[in-house]
């Protein structure tokens, strides 16, 4: 028998060995190997067999890791589809799916030495009163680790170890599996009674559960802010388990696993459905990962939450595929392979037959778009669980705000009043802005110098708590001056322009002293348990007013919570790209929808010096259909997606002038390649939004066709087929959601 095995190196193609006989009943297709290549010896993954070969001399096999197959054949047929549709080669999105914590040769659990008490039959053997001590807590607890018998019984391990001479315990190493949740204390749920809406989107899911194979197999949940959705959610998800299948639920931020995982394990570590939940996210150890990861292909957990690489867990059978606010562009890999999680996770719907559900309360437009022309079905679920209304939204015109004063305050006077109201109420606070740091850049007023990144097409953010100056493309960083750097003016008067979340914090210390204030962004979160620590303080109420990035924004559950504020709304709105204005309605509804979720109603306070802009007028409004309609009109105009598919070629180099060249060549020869295309537009060459970054120039093409998976084909041949210099670099992303 013949291995196809795809090696650890990107090499673009599979390489043949020989089975030899001791290893025939264990290489299976989807098996990790060890194999000789050139005079290395290299990991790899098995991933085809097949009786015969067109080449000579073939080498041997030379080990087998790990007793069962870590790819199933559903996994590897996605990784292939991937590797096709986003033009990367198949080693690379085996990368993806394969984590490198479960890649490796060696064993990767941990393991520990237990203590187990031995039944004593005969007359015991005289102890020393230490002895008895560690005994009776032995005895009580009948197994434990080594460590821990120490501290409690105040001992050494001699003490232990002269009782296992005796024969009186036992001293063995075992697996201690790391669970990143093993120190929480979860209280069981029961299903919730569902109201209508709720009711016909879990009939309408199980029904296509039951019927494998019929359209439509996918559903677009679209559930207003507080309507229930995540019930929907774990009673769908009961009646997988039921089936005998598992589930995998997908959330775009990590502040969402925390309380995402403490509803699902509430649920389903107890009662008839009881299975191990898993978690995978990037703030995982490698051992944590390694386990949980283990726990899901041996079956024993059979519902796994996790951020985008989760899609490829190896949950088997899968019934159902949750993918939660599933708009958010967290779902898109910057790096190859460039995937969408969200388009994945139907992807592999299809090739497992299980049912997938994407649900948001703002949909991208490519999902409603789909829903539109039958391709998902459409559940919608409009108004609030319980009959809650949703939130006021009001808008303040800054504007008019910075005509009453100095300059332009953070807090417009009806924000810092509505605060003050909230704070005399003991209800609790959200404040929103999408940027870190204490201000957005450092300006000369005299000479005009503002501080960029050396490396970056961009200014360096101002953080006071380091006194630094940061950039947010490439990480470097500088001390901040005293004075204006310019030789010819070393004006001491430099001074910090725009806002970060820093700053907002400063000034909530200064308005309201007696407030217990937080800070939640990526600055703030330095620590592993930084998260759960703070979302757990606000739930309890130990927290007043928290102040954060979108990483506050979505999904996140806080009956006490009656005031939002979105400090400056239209952060995101004149960005040059064409999904600034749905990015910006999405962004205001999703923190909008963190009000008024308990007993007294919600206000939102939105602060814009755009105010009647139609995005923040349709988000004000609820209106999500309203605003669908008219830029969908907008994006047909220009066949943008959702009315076509995107792909963005960007060529980068450190010489901007070859940079321009080579994507004019780049230009010409795509043209020849595509001359018979009816339905293709190619846009460009141009320069990237943010023309430098890490030091590299970048241009860009962007091509629109309705055919991408065709395109696809085509663009996978670029690199062969079109010589560009060494040190020009060409990326091909498909369906891109960053145009920067």
């Amino acid at each position: 028998m013949i291995a196809r095995v795809t090696l650890d190196l990107t090499l673009r193609k599979e390489f043949d060995y020989l089975i030899p006989p001791e290893f025939e009943e264990e290489v299976k297709v989807g098996t990790r190997v060890k194999v000789p290549f050139a005079t290395r010896k290299v990991l790899g993954s098995v991933t085809a067999l097949a009786e015969e070969s067109p080449h000579t001399n073939l080498r041997p096999i030379l080990k087998v890791i790990g007793r069962q197959a870590l790819l199933t054949l559903n996994v590897l047929q996605l990784a292939r589809w991937m590797a096709d549709y986003y033009c990367c080669p198949l080693e690379i999105a085996l990368k993806s799916v394969l984590p490198d914590a479960v890649r490796k040769e060696q064993k990767g659990w941990k393991e520990r030495l237990f203590v187990r008490v031995v039944p004593w039959q005969a007359t015991m053997p005289k102890v020393t009163k230490r002895q008895q001590q560690v005994l009776d807590i032995i005895t009580a607890r009948k197994e434990m680790p080594l460590q821990e018998l120490l501290q409690l019984a105040d001992t050494t391990s001699g003490t232990v170890r002269r009782l296992e001479d005796a024969g009186l315990l036992t001293i063995a190493a075992q697996i201690a599996e790391r669970d990143p949740y093993a120190n929480e204390v979860i209280l069981p749920t029961q299903a919730l009674a569902l109201n209508p809406d709720q009711k016909v989107a879990v009939e309408q899911i199980i029904k296509a559960m039951d019927s494998p194979g019929e359209k439509p197999a996918s559903f677009l949940l679209h559930g207003v802010t507080g309507s229930g959705k995540t019930e929907v959610y774990l009673q769908a998800i009961a009646y997988a388990l039921e089936q005998g299948k598992g589930a995998i639920v997908l959330v775009p931020e990590i502040s969402l696993t925390p309380q995402t995982v403490e509803r699902f394990k509430a649920r389903f570590t107890s009662g008839p459905q009881k299975t191990l939940v898993a978690v995978l996210h990037s703030h995982l150890s490698a051992g944590e990962r390694h386990d949980e990861w283990h726990k899901i292909r041996q079956g024993r957990a059979r519902i796994v939450i996790g951020a985008r690489s989760a899609v490829f867990a190896p949950v088997d059978p899968v019934g159902l595929i949750i993918v939660d606010e599933e708009h958010e562009h967290s779902y898109k890999q910057e790096e190859a392979p460039r995937y969408h999680a969200r388009d994945v996770a139907v992807m592999r719907g299809q090739i497992e037959g299980a049912v997938v559900v994407l649900g948001s309360a703002t949909p991208s437009l490519e999902s409603f778009y789909n829903a539109q022309k039958g391709k998902y079905g459409l559940l919608q679920m409009l108004s609030r669980a319980d009959d809650k209304n949703l939130p006021l939204i009001r808008v303040v015109d800054m504007r008019n705000e910075a005509r009453k004063g100095k300059g332009i305050p953070i807090f417009s006077e009806v924000l810092r009043n509505a605060i003050t109201s909230r704070l005399e109420k003991k209800e609790q606070v959200m404040l929103f802005l999408n940027r870190r740091g204490y201000a957005s850049s450092l300006q000369c007023p005299k000479c005009g110098y503002v501080a960029g990144c050396p490396n970056c097409s961009i200014a360096l953010t101002y953080h006071r708590r380091i006194e630094k100056l940061c950039c947010h493309i490439c990480g470097h960083s500088d001390n901040a001056p005293a004075v204006c750097p310019e030789p010819t003016c070393r004006n001491p008067a430099i001074r910090h322009a725009g806002l970060g979340t820093e700053r907002v914090e400063e000034t909530l210390f200064k308005l309201f002293p007696q407030a217990r204030v937080e800070r939640m962004d990526s600055d703030a979160l330095k620590r592993k348990d930084d998260l759960p620590r703070i979302l757990g303080d606000f739930r309890v109420g130990k927290i007043d007013v928290l102040v954060g990035t979108q990483m506050i924004a979505k999904g996140l559950h806080f009956p006490n919570v009656t005031l939002v504020g979105i400090i400056y709304a239209d952060l995101s709105l004149h960005l040059p790209d064409f999904r600034s204005g749905e990015r910006t309605f999405q962004l205001l509804t999703q923190v909008s929808g963190r009000a008024g979720r308990g007993d007294v109603e919600g206000e939102v306070i939105v602060q814009s010096f755009t105010p009647f802009h139609s995005a923040i007028q349709f988000a004000r409004r609820h209106d999500f259909a309203g605003f669908y309609e008219q830029e969908l009109e907008f994006r047909e105009q220009l066949k943008y997606p959702p009315v076509s598919r995107a792909a963005m070629l960007t060529v980068r180099g450190r010489n901007e002038d070859k940079v321009k060249l080579s994507i004019e060549h780049l230009k010409r020869e795509l043209e020849k390649e595509l001359a018979d295309w009816k339905d293709l537009i190619i846009a460009g060459p141009a320069p990237s939004p943010l023309l430098r970054a890490e030091t590299y120039y970048r241009y860009q093409i962007m091509l629109r066709t309705r055919q991408m998976a065709k395109l696809s084909q085509h663009l996978a041949n670029i690199p062969d087929g079109v010589k560009l210099p060494e040190d020009i670099l060409l990326t091909v992303d498909i369906d891109p959601v960053n145009l920067f």
